[in-house]
């Protein structure tokens, strides 16, 4: 088999910490060859979370060279800040990139070009005025809003919207909470789980209404469904987020919510050979848990060292495929998703909620008979995370003992058969 030649020019779309990795992975990997980075955004890479878990607390944003993630300008021959990628034309001998700046366009061209733009908040058309909660400039207009004594909607109970709502009924803001589904998190997390976090918002002092179809929105408040109307100073959009792809479009195929495809190194399925992606805008194909959205951090972080490896021919075996693990701190309590909960699971606690620590288990019985562990989230409980990383990171989902598992006295470890 003749190999194909190993790339001599790289262009990364994307400065966030998804495209810095790919930079860091291909340095550190022993890429020699020249290094173009593009990223519309003008600010040196930064870490998001901070943006909403610390809005009011941490003014500066933090700063991921600092923090030992990588450092831009010393990793890319030529760094593109500022300019935005329009379009793409890729082939299995190359890509060439459009990119729009302050003096015009221009053109990149490279052996390998990996996408790692993100994603950009959800806007609804016919909301006007309504705020969102993304990047730099709309952490800083928030802080200028969010006053005491200020009424605050936020539309959506997701990561976002719960950590917004934290941080800002602290700070004596009046907060509502509008989400359309019967509980919070219950698209990531299930019914029954997401109503065990329903009292968290009266034990912060937040008004939570669920089943609330917002109809219209502006600077001065929410419309529902029913009729009613929820006053406001603050109005803010935290209604998901969707992969910052539609200049992709018609270059490479896309998923249905507009994410680019990918296999475990970050190859485009049915794409061209000269074209990966990875972050937010990419959907992974896991041969155990099937398509896994990004839009994750820790994914950000993990999957451009395998993609670097396949790229520059270095992998040693199969690809990893860590569990997808989310992190979040709200309503005075520390969550972690390890795994893809899956529909119709069900659910083994661990621990009483609303008496200290707990985790719930996310088991699927299969066509044998034989419970498996798919997911797990802690809520305060630390000491179960380790154990589900390495447990949901094998190559298929493990047999649990549900039984044991509900049992919190025995570790975790243990009930996995």
């Amino acid at each position: 088999m003749i190999l194909p030649p190993l790339p001599t020019r790289v262009a990364v779309v994307g400065t966030g910490l998804a495209g810095l990795r790919t930079a860091a992975e291909l340095r550190g990997q022993g890429f020699t060859g020249r290094l173009t980075v593009v990223g519309e955004e003008r600010a040196a890479p930064y870490d998001r979370p901070p943006l909403s878990k610390e809005l009011l607390t941490r003014t500066a944003p933090v700063d991921l060279a600092g923090e030992g993630y990588g450092e831009l300008t010393a990793l890319a021959d030529e760094l593109l800040t500022g300019h935005r990628a329009v379009a793409l034309d890729a082939g299995d001998d190359g890509a060439r990139l459009t990119v729009a700046g302050p003096d015009g366009t221009r053109e990149v061209a490279a052996d390998v070009a990996v996408v790692a733009t993100g994603a950009g908040p959800v806007v609804v058309p016919g909301w006007s005025d309504v705020l969102t909660l993304h990047d730099l400039h709309d952490a800083a207009r928030l802080r200028e809003l969010l006053r005491p004594g200020a009424r605050l909607a936020v539309i959506g109970a997701g990561w976002v919207g719960a950590e917004l709502a934290t941080v800002a009924a602290a700070a004596g803001v009046d907060v509502t909470v509008l989400e359309g589904g019967p509980v919070p998190l219950g698209h990531v997390l299930g019914p029954r789980v997401g109503e065990l976090l329903v009292p968290w918002y009266a034990e912060r002092g937040i008004a939570l209404r669920c089943g609330a179809t917002v109809t219209t929105a502006d600077a001065s408040g929410v419309g529902l469904a029913d009729g009613s109307r929820v006053a406001a100073d603050v109005v803010v959009a935290a209604v998901g987020v969707r992969p910052s792809t539609a200049w992709l479009s018609g270059s490479l195929p896309l998923t249905a919510r507009g994410a680019v495809p990918v296999d475990l190194t970050g190859r485009v399925r049915g794409g061209p050979a000269s074209v990966r992606a990875v972050g937010d805008c990419a959907d992974r194909h896991s041969p155990r848990d099937g398509i896994v959205p990004g839009a994750h951090w820790d994914g950000a972080l993990s999957h451009p060292a395998a993609l670097v490896a396949d790229l520059l021919g270095a992998a040693d075996g199969p690809a990893p495929d860590p569990a997808p693990y989310v992190f979040s701190t709200q309503l005075g309590h520390e969550l972690t998703v390890v795994g893809h909960v899956p529909p119709g699971a069900e659910v083994v606690l661990r621990g009483e909620p609303g008496a200290g620590p707990w985790t719930a288990l996310y088991v699927v019985t299969d066509a044998e008979g034989v419970p498996r562990l798919h997911a797990g989230l802690t809520v305060d409980r630390p000491r179960d995370v380790g154990a589900l990383r390495r447990a949901l990171s094998a190559p298929e989902h493990p047999v649990v003992d549900p039984l044991a598992a509900a049992d919190p006295a025995i570790p975790l470890r243990k009930t996995f058969t």
